[in-house]
């Protein structure tokens, strides 16, 4: 092993693996996966692959969601015996929609080091490819599974100005283009990316429409890991924002406080009595 690529004992690797092509592990990464003491995976069965790839024997616990409390301070203590741990998730950056956050925080509370060993992320894999806006994004990870929810989700987002990236399952991908269109309109620019650096990598887009109109044929497609990136809001359709309290200074100025409480809610459409209690606040303060 190269001396760059050595392993500290009693350090807690967070490792980045393939989304879906092996090429993909960059030789450090492989270099840990084979000089740690364990190797704590989301999914053993799925990760025995990568680790017969690139000839690593080093054992496997499984961790996840449902017994990552219950792990932690059995892994810390091996850790602190001086043991070197890394962590991976199915494909990608670990914790990223993945568990591991616990694990990662035990190792920070008891002054052990974490590395990060970055490699492929589908998030920004299909961010850098879906020629929308960069400079500026946000990461929603998976919506709620039901309609509902997930609609009061997106409304909550309808107005953001960033860059929207989310996580989807094949089987729930119509249900929730069928949402966004609804909420962010048929024409928001967007783009699907499915099964990225794999053989059937795809491309859908350039609008919420246009995706959804393809997800309605295209049911033989509907499968495999999928990214959604949608454009922010443009500015035209961004609410104003009123600094209600400036607002009020400057009606009182000029008319009384119930006549000033009147205005401010028919400009604003807040409850007058509310506003009317702002008022008086504002003219106790001023007093």
């Amino acid at each position: 092993m190269s001396e760059d690529f050595a392993v500290q004992p009693g350090c807690l690797y967070v490792v980045a693996t393939p989304i879906g092509h092996l090429g993909d592990l960059s030789p450090r990464a492989a270099a840990v996966l084979c000089g740690v003491d364990l190797i704590c995976a989301e999914d053993t069965r799925t990760s025995q692959r990568l680790l017969a790839h690139i000839g690593s024997r080093v054992p496997m616990r499984a961790l996840h969601d449902h017994n990552e409390r219950e792990q932690v301070e059995s892994l810390v203590a091996q850790m602190r015996e001086g043991q070197a741990l890394a962590l991976i998730s199915d494909a990608g950056t670990p914790l990223v929609s993945d568990p591991g956050f616990r694990l990662v925080r035990a190792a920070r509370e008891h002054a052990l080091t974490v590395v990060p060993i970055p490699g492929a992320s589908a998030v920004l894999a299909a961010l850098a490819a879906a020629g929308l806006p960069t400079d500026r994004f946000v990461f929603e990870g998976f919506l709620p599974a039901k309609s509902g929810a997930r609609r009061t989700a997106l409304e909550g987002l309808s107005t953001e100005p960033r860059t929207l990236v989310l996580f989807e399952a094949p089987h729930r991908i119509a249900g929730t283009l069928a949402d966004l269109s609804d909420c962010f309109g048929a024409e928001r620019p967007a783009w699907l990316a499915r099964e990225l650096t794999k053989r059937f990598e795809q491309f859908v887009g350039p609008t919420v429409g246009d995706i959804l109109d393809w997800a309605h044929t295209a049911s033989e497609q509907l499968r495999g890991e999928m990214v959604l990136v949608v454009g922010g809001c443009p500015e035209s359709h961004r609410p104003v924002t009123v600094d209600v309290e400036r607002l009020l200074r400057q009606l009182l100025e000029v008319a009384p406080t119930k006549q000033a409480a009147r205005m401010a809610a028919d400009l604003t459409g807040l409850p007058r009595n509310v506003l009317y209690q702002q008022a008086l606040t504002i003219k106790g303060a001023q007093r």
